[in-house]
Formats: structure tokens, sequence, C-alpha cells
């Protein structure tokens, strides 16, 4: 066998689909074999693989055992000459293994093989290439030197930014997330470290395969995507604790005292600064808009008073001590007015923001009425300040929402216009399941894929795809996977750089886009809105609907009871229901009706009491219990309820 390719999951449910049917487009013409392990995901990732890859080998564990171990258990089962460890939230090209087999059989001194790796913008990620982080080439990284000089090869080590991307080099480290390896490398150097938990363990693994005497080559000749859709936020204080704590490790494990003395330290003044930083940035960040907003109103207070002392007393009438103490506690109540309101919350909300100012004001008043008269210096300033307050702040909103200055966005719902690239019949399939994920869209039409697919809606084909976009002014483009081959997608998206467009892409028979608009997002996912009868919340809602139903037929059954002929049956609904034997409301009893449905208690009434009047057949009745169970709503409770209290002793 050439490869096994092996992919570590959790909680990645949709980009795991995306992935596995790229992995299997590649695997067609390889001898090959496919593991998936799954460490103890919650979001249905298991049941995806039995249900929808049954051929690929699972490992399902109990429990999150970490990235290295997981990788361990499948190299341990895996039978290929080649070894290829793959993130889940990745695409490959079609023909991505046939290229890096051929590579490795043609360099046997490659040891270990990484390839380009772009984001979900067509952007290449840097960590396609990386240098050995010795304690300096970690410094000028961490301390951001790297970034000032990245063709210097003594301060771009790190990410060998002095390198062409486009070109073969040998480089010390590979990337986790796409890591060839010779599976006779693996047997000499050993398996991935397992101290290791997340982060580290391919820069040790790399190093290793150096050490014993191979080499690891970055090749650019084929291009995957990375969706980077890690469960740890880059810029968040627990991933630098967890990432250089990792890189710690690795120094003790292969630097010499002194030198793993001096990284561990650069480490910690390394986290110690990050933290710093970051506690800055977030109070920064709390604190910037309202001091804005304090300064904007108090100038306008400045003027506001002279005005109207001139005005009303020709003269100076307001203490200095109107504008050093009672302006600042007026700015103050507009403030917590605006923050209670949501007003500070992104994005800019224009409402939120004047309903603050209004509660601000009036609680300005009340106040005013109730304090000593000696403190009483103006209803009308109050009414003007209220006033300049709004207009001010909601100027200043707007002008810089108008500079497309970051923090300053308003909270507008905008539509995307979308245009589909795909086949008739897959194009208007994606078409409904964007029109079911309920995003705010607009669709511009459908991009064939040559001269013979062209139908309704289709504005042009993909050869045209740059004049597409700028004369309808596209936002997003949806790939169907189905009718266009990966390395298509690819080759797309990297001709298409310099456009601000997002993408996305559907994979075949799945109820997801995926898709992600910049390096720093985890991936941007649309799925149809479901909102099953199996979730816990539902569960609770609905025993909890049960059982105040119950008690308020119990209170009334004495007026009631009297419209039931079976007076017993209506009794021990009540009590059965009360003791969770039954439900008020289940799925109509058919055969075959709801065989693959969530479990519920019998019924006393079911989504068929809606139609009483119609005589509903098989097909009917299932599906009415499969759209109880997939949208489920207590107002759909109460509704069934309502219309068929009649059948209560049924």
């Amino acid at each position: 066998m050439d490869l096994s390719i092996i992919i570590v999951n959790y909680n990645v449910k949709h980009f795991l689909e995306q992935c596995l049917h790229s992995v299997l487009k590649a695997s067609k013409n390889i001898s090959s074999e496919v593991f998936v392990v799954d460490n103890n995901s919650v979001d249905g990732s298991a049941q995806l693989v039995r249900e929808k890859f049954p051929q690929i080998q699972f490992i399902e564990n109990k429990e999150n055992v970490g990235f290295s171990k997981a990788n361990n258990q499948a190299i341990q089962l895996s039978k290929g000459k080649f070894v290829l460890l793959l993130n889940p939230d990745t695409i490959v090209e079609e023909d991505t293994f046939s290229k890096i087999i051929s590579f490795m059989e043609n360099h046997s001194d490659a040891g270990g093989l990484g390839v380009k790796m772009i984001d979900g913008k067509g952007t290449f990620l840097p960590e396609s290439k990386r240098g050995l982080p010795t304690p300096w080439v970690a410094f000028y990284k961490m301390f951001g030197i790297s970034k000032l000089f990245p063709n210097s090869k003594k301060f771009g080590k790190y990410h060998l930014s002095y390198l062409n991307e486009n070109e073969i080099h040998e480089v010390d480290v590979l990337a986790g997330a796409f890591m060839l390896l010779r599976k006779e490398t693996i047997d000499k150097v050993g398996l991935l470290d397992e101290s290791f938990f997340m982060y580290g363990e391919d820069i040790d693994l790399s190093y290793r395969i150096t050490l014993g005497g191979y080499k690891n080559y970055y090749y650019p000749e084929t291009t995957i995507i990375h969706y980077k859709g890690e469960s740890t936020k880059k810029g968040s204080l627990n991933y630098v604790k967890v990432f250089y704590n990792a890189m710690i490790i690795f120094a003790r494990k292969h630097f010499s005292g002194g030198k793993a003395n001096i990284f561990s330290i650069l480490i910690h003044l390394a986290i110690y600064f990050r933290a710093f930083l970051s506690i800055v940035k977030r109070i920064f960040n709390k604190v910037y808009l309202p001091l804005f907003d304090t300064l904007l109103i108090f100038l306008g207070f400045l003027f506001l008073t002279s005005t109207w002392e001139t005005v009303r007393f020709k003269s100076g009438y307001y203490p200095p001590e109107f504008l050093q103490f009672v302006v600042p506690a007026y700015i103050l109540f507009w403030l917590l007015g605006i923050l209670f309101s949501g007003g500070y919350k992104k994005s800019v909300n224009l409402y939120k923001i004047s309903r603050g100012v209004l509660w601000g004001s009036v609680s300005i008043l009340l106040v005013y009425s109730l304090v000593d008269e000696r403190f009483r210096f103006s209803r009308a300033l109050i009414l003007l300040g209220s006033f300049w307050a709004v207009f001010i702040i909601l100027f200043a909103r707007l002008f810089f929402h108008w500079l497309k200055l970051k923090g300053f966005r308003l909270d507008i719902k905008k539509s995307k216009k979308i245009a589909i690239v795909g086949h008739s019949s897959e194009a208007e399939r994606v078409r409904k399941l964007l029109e079911a994920t309920q995003i705010q869209s607009q669709l511009a039409g459908f991009i064939a894929l040559d001269k013979t697919d062209k139908g309704q809606n289709y504005i042009g084909e993909l050869n045209q795809l740059t004049e597409i976009i700028r004369i309808n002014r596209i936002d997003e483009i949806v790939f169907c996977a189905e009718n266009i081959s990966s390395a298509q997608i690819i080759r797309t998206m990297l001709d298409l750089t310099q456009l601000d467009i997002d993408y996305k892409i559907a994979p075949p028979e799945s109820v997801s886009i995926i898709g992600s608009n910049s390096i720093h997002t985890a991936g941007d996912l649309y799925v149809v809105n479901v909102n099953a009868i199996s979730k816990a919340s539902n569960k609770r809602k609905k025993r909890f609907l049960d059982i105040e139903i119950a008690l308020f037929y119990l209170v009334i059954s004495p007026l009631l009871i009297w419209f039931f002929k079976n007076k017993t049956k209506f009794f021990g609904n009540i009590f059965k229901t009360l003791t969770g034997n039954k439900s008020w409301i289940g799925y109509i009893s058919e055969q075959n009706t709801f065989e693959n449905l969530p479990l519920l208690k019998p019924g006393v009434l079911n989504p068929g009491d809606l139609f009483a009047e119609l005589k509903l057949d098989t097909e009917k009745k299932a599906q009415l219990n499969m759209l109880y169970a997939k949208d489920y709503s207590i107002l759909t409770d109460a509704e069934i309820l309502f219309k068929g209290w009649r059948n209560l002793d049924r």
C-alpha cells in the first residue's frame, strides 16, 4: 500500500465532511487507506463518519487524548509506505497525493514533506515553511522583529519568509496540518511525542527527522486550502501559554542545559509580554469609546454653557463647579445609559445609543427633581446637553463608519450578493440550501462551467469570473464541489486574490456550505437552521410544558371533564404525563414513520391534530413527524393543544 491518510478530528464535523470528500477524490487511483480518529467530539462527527463514509477506518476515542496520541493510534495500524497527517479543516487537490508520492519516490533522502497552504481567501499561509525555533529565531518571532524584516535571512528564519513560496526548498519544520512522512523514517526516529498535547509536536518530529539523517522538503507544486479552524484563538492568552509552553518542552528535550535555560527565559518573557499587551489591549478596547464620547459631550457643554449664559442671563451665571462636577455627572449618566442599553457592543447600533442617552436623560431629571435646590442649575442645559449628546455621538459613529475605521462599523445587516458556480441541478440544490440557512443574501445568478451548461439565471462562464464579479458586484462565490474539482477551485482563488471576494464550497449531498474570510477566522459555516427536538434545551422545555399543562388541566378538570366521553382516560393522561410516562405531544403513531427520528414519549396528541380535516397517508404522516422533530417549537405544541383539545381523552 502506498499511502495511509490520518485525520484527527475534534468537533469540526462540517469541515471533516468537506475534507473527506476531497481526500476520497484524491485517493481514487492510489493504493491507500484513510483513518479518522475522533477525540470524543460532541457535534455528531462520529455519526457522520459512520453513515456517510463507511469505507473509512474509524477510531472513536472516549476522551480527548490530544493530537499526538490520536495520530499515533492510527500510525501504529497503518500499512502504507507513506503516512500523511492531515487536518480536518483542509481541502486537497485531486492530484495532490499522486504528486507528493512521486516526489518522495524520486527523493530517497526525503523523510518528510509539506505543501503550499492557502487560507479560505486564497492567501498564502506562512507556516507552510518554517525554520527551527532556536532561542534567537523564537525571540525575533515572539517580539515581532521577523515581521519587520521578512526578507532578512537572519530575522526571517521562523517562517523562512526570505524563500520563494513557489519554489521547492529544504526546510527545518513541517506543518502538522499537512505532514507527509516516510514510514521507514517514523520507524527509525519514533512516533509523535505524546508529551505535546497540542502544538509543538510537528516541530519536534520534524527536528527528529533531520537528526535521523533525512531531509524535510517544502513542495509548492500542489496547493491545499487550510481553514485554520483551531479550537484556540491565536490571539488569545490561552493560545500563547499553550503554544509557548510546548516550545519549552521542545527546548528542554533538544537543547543543551544553558541553551535550554536561555530559551525558557525568553519564552517566559514572551508570555508575560503578550499577557501585558493582552490586558492593556482589553482595557483600551473597553474604555476608549466611552472616553471619546466623554470628550465630545464635554466640549459641547463648554459651548452650550457659555452660549446659554449669554442668551438667558447676559453674563456669567454658572459657577465653575458646574463644569467641574455637575457636567461630568451628567455625562456619567448618559454613558451608563448607553452601556446598559447595549450601545457599546460591536457592531455599532444607533438605536441603542439613542435609547441609552434617553434613559440617561430621564435618570438625570429624576435625580434633579430630588436634590437640593442649590444643585439644580438648569433643566434647559440638561435637555440641550441630551440633544447634543445624541447628535454628536451618532454623527461621530456615522463619520467613522464612512471612514471604515475598525471598531466603528455600524450594525447594518447588509445582504450579500452571491453567485453559484456549478451545473444546473447542483447549483439549484445549493440555492435552495442557501435559502434554508436563512442568511441575508441576494442571488446574482449561476456561473456555468462551460458553454454546454447554460440555463435560466446563468450570468456567464467560469472563464469570465473576474468580469462577472466586477460587473455584478459579487460579494461571495459558492463553488459546487460535485461539479468543479478542488484543484480548479484553488486555482481560481489564487487567480482572484487581488479581488476582495469571499469564497464558500458546498460539498455534494451535504447540508453545509463552508468557507473562511480571513487568516484570523476559524471559518464561516452556513448550515440549515435545525432546532432539533433532541437538543437538551428543547427536551427540558418540552418536559416543563408537559408538567405545566398537566397541572393546569388538573386544576380546571371539574369544568373540563364534562367535555370528554372517556373521563377515566383523560385523568389517566394527566397523571401519566406528570410522571413522565407520556407527553402531551408525540409522533403520529404509524409504523415506519419515526424509525430514524429522536425518541419521544408516547403522545396524547400529535402533529396530525393540526390537520384534523385532512386524511393523511403514510407519507404525509412521516413528513409531519420529521418536520416536528427537525424544527421543534413550544408554540407548535401550544397550537396542537389548542386545536386538538377535544382529543385529550384519547
